[in-house]
């Protein structure tokens, strides 16, 4: 038992040298950057590197492929049927031309026309706009994820080895290294803004937590190794406006609020979230809803018109889609943000998917397993456009005012401008849309007829 003494204290004192060692390069190399703002470039080191291997491996497996006659990529795996714009009238107009060449205005209803219908429920099963945008876009390259592409097949042994190596430094040194980052920056965000809660109101507050939450985020930015291009930083948002984005998941909020300081909006959460949630509002004038206030509208509106009034207040950060997107599109922006009267400052998010997709699938996945996957992927790359702020024009609704900005973003960010609701991710189509094509067809048919009797 004496003799293992020896060997049981050079274990602890490796064990000890290791981690103040980790600790130190924690702190020199990404806590103090993240506290002044400033970065030594490694990250881009980082992915330049990665994209090196990238390129090998998909090139390797492409030759591997080839050679074994394996088909590697799914044909129109993400894209779109390309349809032409056209309207109900014309393509009917056009469809009984080419079974009876009789024109539109011949017969009141002919045996064709249901072709029609079953052609475009068809197309519409097979091409869907909308459930498409809730599922991860498969990539055609290989980022050593299995996930990212599920025709890669086993090509040879050095790929394999080279996956595999990429599942040890993923899972057994970014991940540990990763979670201590993420508790660090929400200990210190937690810790920093209940403290400040003591301080009276006035500038030095202000001031205080503006950096508190700069800090924290940037902290928690590193978590995620992420690497995020600002563009045009003069459009930031400022006080008295209300910011809108796309929403492609959760870190959303960390990407932006590690570039600004913003008032946040949402409902009130129990356990951690709830905890931080409280610690927040007392630095800074959040908006927070109880469960029972999210679903008033009136009540929601109020609340925010009345933050917005006050010049001296921060900006908000609101999501007006309501639900992820897989960055691929913009649907349908609540109007709610836009009735207030508040000058808008758009902003697009557009994610890179070759390192990791930010895409969060609330239908699929629970927090915590989003959260892994996150913090085992090669890194987040994303870029941020501030675009000129935006006011309603005095012939606009709030509807109208809400298309404008979300053509804005999805035009600056490369995304398809989509006239959805995003709450078809779990509800079904309302009638109103089946109401509206019967109703289309029903005016055409009767037009045709009323025209022909007061011939």
């Amino acid at each position: 038992m004496f003799l293992l003494l020896p060997f049981d204290s050079l274990v602890v004192n490796l064990l000890g040298i290791s981690i103040t060692v980790l600790f130190t390069l924690l702190l020199v190399f990404i806590i103090v950057p993240a506290i002044f703002g400033v970065s030594f470039g490694i990250r881009k080191v980082y992915m330049k590197t990665l994209l090196k291997i990238f390129q090998w491996a998909t090139l390797r497996i492409e030759r591997g492929a080839k050679e074994k006659n394996h088909p590697l990529y799914k044909p129109y795996a993400n894209g779109i049927i390309a349809k032409e714009p056209t309207s109900l009238e014309q393509e009917i107009k056009e469809l009984r031309r080419s079974s009876s060449g009789k024109a539109l205005d011949t017969p009141e209803f002919e045996l064709s026309d249901i072709f029609y219908f079953c052609r475009k429920g068809i197309e519409t099963i097979m091409d869907d706009e909308v459930t498409k945008r809730f599922s991860a876009e498969e990539l055609e390259s290989w980022n050593l994820l299995s996930r990212t592409n599920y025709n890669f097949q086993y090509i040879s042994l050095r790929l394999t080895v080279l996956w595999g190596l990429g599942v040890l430094i993923r899972y057994c040194f970014l991940l540990p290294l990763r979670i201590a980052l993420a508790f660090t920056g929400i200990s210190l965000l937690v810790t920093g803004t209940t403290v400040l809660g003591y301080l009276p109101a006035g500038r030095c507050k202000e001031f205080l937590s503006k950096h508190v939450h700069l800090m924290c985020y940037r902290i928690c930015v590193r978590a995620l190794t992420a690497i995020i291009t600002y563009h045009h930083r003069e459009n930031r948002p400022r006080n008295g406006g209300i910011c809108v984005a796309n929403h492609t998941s959760p870190i959303d909020v960390i990407i932006l609020a590690s570039d600004g300081y913003y008032a946040m909006v949402g409902q009130i959460h129990g356990g951690l979230m709830g905890v931080i949630q409280r610690a927040m509002v007392k630095a800074c004038p959040h908006v927070w809803f109880e469960r029972s206030e999210v679903k008033d509208r009136h009540l929601v509106a109020k609340r925010l018109s009345e933050h917005v009034q006050d010049k001296s207040k921060l900006p908000i950060l609101i999501f007006p889609e309501g639900t992820c997107i897989n960055n691929t599109s913009v649907m349908m922006f609540k109007k709610g943000s836009f009735e207030i009267g508040a000058t808008v400052y758009p902003v697009a998010i557009k994610y890179d998917p070759q390192f990791g997709d930010a895409f969060w699938n609330s239908s699929k996945y629970g927090m915590v397993t989003y959260l892994l996957r996150m913090m085992t992927s090669w890194a987040i790359v994303c870029s941020v456009w501030y675009l000129p702020p935006m006011t309603r024009q005095p012939e606009e609704d709030a509807v109208q005012f809400a298309n404008r900005v979300k053509s804005a973003i999805a035009r600056q960010g490369g995304l398809v401008d989509l006239l959805w609701d995003g709450g078809l991710k779990r509800e079904k189509v309302k009638d109103t849309f089946k109401e509206e094509q019967q109703k289309l067809y029903s005016k055409m048919i009767v037009g045709n007829h009323e025209d022909r009797s007061r011939s």
